[in-house]
């Protein structure tokens, strides 16, 4: 079976001042490798959340997470070696260039050839002619281009996009997503999305919607209402 992500029975919840919050329980979600899922909802329904708890890098308050790879069930720790991860804000470091903030993932973890594979993976997304040039001398689109470029360039098993066209107009919302999928496919990475955009999340293979506490498949939502109408009609 693929590579995949579990998290049974989650529960996440925090302390206000005021009261004790819950965002979502008893919620259970399987992210298989290769394909690619969508997650949208009204803001403060924990998108974000649910993503960084898929991805490793927060703990639920109950309930049970794993990585499964190659057959053996492991901690969601240990996920962190096998993703990349694409902000709204891009966070580029502002004093590298284009080249040297794609390559630094990999010169972190002693790859020699951090720098050829950067080049690579900036001339996959378009930007073999902007190499040497720095945030604050590339658009919002481009920024974006190099994130992609940086998250995919150690060829990661899953993906994770907290609304990545969030800060973009929709010429370069289109183009981020056409290249984000299309690499994530290429790479055969699993990708999973936070969005409030339809358009984006009408790409993914699986769709949800976090809302009120409880995750729903969208997409099985679709396919009873065009049931429905079929008998009736």
């Amino acid at each position: 079976m693929s590579n995949h992500i579990e998290l049974s029975n989650i529960r996440q919840s925090f302390q206000t001042k005021e009261s004790k919050v819950t965002l979502f329980d008893d919620l259970n979600l399987s992210i298989i490798q290769g394909e690619s899922y969508a997650i949208t909802g009204p803001s403060g329904a924990g998108k974000s959340s649910l993503l960084m708890l898929l991805s490793g890098l927060e703990q639920a308050t109950t309930g049970q997470g794993r990585y499964v790879k190659a057959g053996q069930s492991q901690s969601l720790d240990s996920l962190r070696a096998d993703i990349g991860f694409i902000f709204q804000q891009f966070h580029l470091l502002p004093e590298l260039t284009a080249l040297n903030n794609v390559a630094l993932p990999l010169k972190l973890r002693g790859d020699k050839s951090a720098l050829n594979k950067a080049r690579v993976w900036l001339d996959k997304v378009g930007l073999s002619h902007r190499l040497n040039h720095k945030p604050s001398e590339l658009s919002g689109g481009e920024q974006q281009r190099v994130a992609i470029a940086r998250a995919l360039v150690f060829e990661p098993n899953f993906i994770f996009a907290d609304e990545p066209t969030g800060n973009l107009d929709q010429k370069s919302a289109t183009e981020i997503a056409d290249l984000l999928f299309s690499c994530c496919q290429e790479n055969n990475a699993g990708l999973v999305v936070v969005t409030h955009s339809e358009i984006l999340a009408s790409r993914a293979k699986h769709i949800f919607l976090l809302e009120n506490g409880s995750l729903t498949n969208r997409q099985i939502k679709t396919q009873s209402r065009d049931i429905q109408r079929a008998i009736s009609c």
